[in-house]
């Protein structure tokens, strides 16, 4: 008799939406000698994506052996370290098609040497999901390198924002992705935006105490949270430790650029940023030196700081803009040529995609600057510049314009 420890329990009054493409790119991996992980910001739908592959076995192994552990959940919170799992699980096995899924596994302690077990042993498929990069440059690339394969998930895309909120694709269902972003939670509050932002500023607060404070140590909790607001305030801007550290000694604040790169990984290992380096765009070569933070959900940055959409669209449109091209699995720069900048240089599989963001081509002298930067790459790869313009001019001097809603939906 298989056994589907709570599952039904836990998330009998929950309805799962299927976000197919993560699916789709996960289910090839099912019955191979591979851990599969989920990583990514918290609460961004990691959990239910474990839900789904639990459906997608079940409906090919009816038979099939499911334990569940969610770390997030009381009743887990005796399995603290790898002994402690190793035996939870040992005890819930059966002889064949056993499958073992572990929502938050960072925050038991050695985790990993459990997990090298199990997959040596050959007992069951496994499946996982955590919080924080350091889950493969640390604890899994330490003990299990090449012996797992990773995903990386983010809060919903805007397609996936419209299926989750049941909204046509219109400029006022882009306006209200650009406002409250992805977090899978948010339908639950319909068309209220104050409860959602309120719901936004507490996922920041767990983030930032669970997946930065305690999980890095760090110890000056009132800076972290002045340099998430700087971030905030900055976002689309070339930033460096260096600069960072001159404006705080403006504002009486002294610290090392060694202590502020410190921290910007800590944030970036929790993927509440991604940082985005400059690359020259004859040859890619990758500066050091200056950088751009994007969020990794627009909502969470427009609940932390008053936000005007006249004033800040850009911002918001570069940023939902970067994120869709993470989540398309490109490698994503910020281009340089000459003294020039391309908002973004995208690629993947040996192809290469320009893009400049603007929010309205207002006049000619616009247009010459938006599409001029790109102008002056001399590849062939694809150039664009994405902007929210209701009637397009389709190409200038044969580098095509597109909606952001139609960039979105690609």
């Amino acid at each position: 008799m298989p056994i589907i420890y709570n599952i039904k329990e836990m998330y009998a009054n929950k309805h799962i939406i299927l976000r197919e493409e993560y699916s789709k790119r996960i289910q090839p991996f099912i019955d191979k000698p591979l851990i599969k992980v989920l990583i990514g910001q918290r609460r961004v739908g990691k959990s239910y994506i474990l839900l789904q592959m639990i459906e997608t076995i079940k409906a090919q192994k009816p038979g099939a052996n499911i334990i569940f552990i969610d770390k997030e959940l009381e009743e887990f919170s005796y399995i603290q370290n790898n002994k402690d799992l190793y035996s939870y699980i040992e005890e819930r096995l059966q002889k064949q098609d056993n499958y073992l899924f572990i929502d938050e596994v960072q925050e038991i302690h050695s985790f990993e040497l459990c997990l090298r077990s199990l997959l040596n042993e050959g007992k069951c498929d496994i499946f996982c999901t955590g919080s924080n990069a350091n889950l493969l440059s640390g604890e899994l690339a330490t003990y299990l390198a090449g012996r797992y394969v990773s995903f990386e998930i983010h809060s919903l895309s805007y397609l996936e924002f419209l299926q989750f909120n049941h909204l046509e694709n219109t400029n006022e269902a882009l306006i209200r992705y650009l406002s409250i972003g992805g977090m899978p939670f948010l339908p639950n509050f319909s068309s209220n935006e104050n409860a959602a932002f309120e719901y936004l500023k507490n996922v920041y607060a767990s983030i930032l105490l669970k997946d930065v404070v305690a999980r890095e140590n760090i110890r000056n909790i009132s800076f972290l949270e002045n340099l998430v607001a700087y971030l905030s305030d900055n976002l689309g801007n070339i930033l460096s430790a260096h600069n960072i550290s001159k404006f705080l000694k403006s504002q009486q604040i002294n610290l090392t650029p060694q202590t502020i790169i410190n921290y910007l990984r800590s944030l970036c290992n929790a993927f509440f940023f991604y940082r985005i380096p400059r690359a020259d765009v004859n040859g890619l070569k990758i500066f050091e030196i200056g950088e751009k933070y994007y969020f990794e959900d627009i909502g969470i940055r427009n609940a932390l700081r008053t936000f005007n959409l006249p004033k800040d669209i850009g911002k918001l449109m570069e940023n939902v803009i970067c994120i869709h091209l993470l989540r398309k699995q490109y490698r994503v720069y910020v281009g340089k040529i000459g003294d020039k900048e391309i908002d973004f240089i995208a690629e993947k599989n040996g192809e290469r995609l320009y893009i400049q963001a603007a929010y309205m081509l207002y006049d000619e002298a616009t247009m010459r600057r938006e599409f001029d930067n790109l102008m002056n790459i001399p590849d062939q790869y694809p150039k664009i510049v994405v902007t929210m313009d209701e009637i397009s001019i389709g190409n200038y001097k044969g580098i095509k314009q597109i909606h952001l809603r139609e960039f979105l939906s690609t």
